[in-house]
């Protein structure tokens, strides 16, 4: 298989994303290849480092990547998960051209599809279409947030497990205990509870 032919692979599931959203004519599509930019992200490599501008919308064509901050204490908050056919980015930063106060870096090997802030200007001028697309995706991130953000300050600990194991169920036992817990913003040992009751609540 040729390198023409491994990029045709990976962009199959951004275009086929899209066209569940909007469909695309041909030339639409070919905006797509040639202003998507696959790239591979080894375990643990930063995407977007804390302090530095975003400048990239990243779909996840395989493996996994995280949103989040460390606070002065050391501890780390995980604000969001990405995986398959799911988009990453630090949407103030990115939009504001601003240095980002969170990071995003790979959970596992990740190959994603880029687009650089100055080519997604450049696809909505020549295709209006992905200005109504871009428009939904962000429109879902805030909802997705404010969702998140509800829970954080009325739910208790196990509500949000539960919610996190509807919301990521393919996540449960991908990753570890730990990213797990800061996300849910608890300690490894009390999620290891949660999970130990889930169990015998289920037998």
């Amino acid at each position: 298989m040729n390198k023409d032919e491994l990029i045709k692979i990976q962009l199959q599931p951004l275009l086929d994303y899209f066209q569940k959203l909007i469909p695309l004519n041909n030339v639409e599509k070919e905006l797509v290849s040639s202003l998507f930019k696959p790239r591979l992200y080894r375990k643990r490599q930063y995407i977007l480092q804390e302090g530095d501008v975003c400048n990239h919308f990243n779909f996840v064509v395989r493996g996994c990547l995280r949103l989040y901050k460390v606070d002065v204490k050391g501890n780390t908050h995980i604000i969001q998960f990405a995986t398959e056919n799911w988009w990453m980015s630090e949407i103030g930063s990115f939009h504001s051209r601003k240095p980002s106060e969170l990071s995003i870096d790979a959970l596992e090997d990740t190959i994603v599809l880029q687009i650089s802030y100055e080519d997604l200007v450049t696809i909505y001028k020549q295709a209006p279409k992905f200005d109504k697309i871009f428009r939904i995706l962000i429109e879902n991130s805030y909802v997705s947030l404010q969702k998140r953000l509800l829970q954080n300050i009325s739910s208790t600990a196990e509500e949000r497990y539960l919610s996190f194991i509807q919301t990521y169920s393919h996540l449960t036992n991908r990753l570890p205990q730990t990213q797990i817990a800061a996300f849910l913003g608890i300690t490894p040992e009390f999620l290891s509870r949660l999970r130990h009751k889930q169990v015998n609540t289920k037998s």
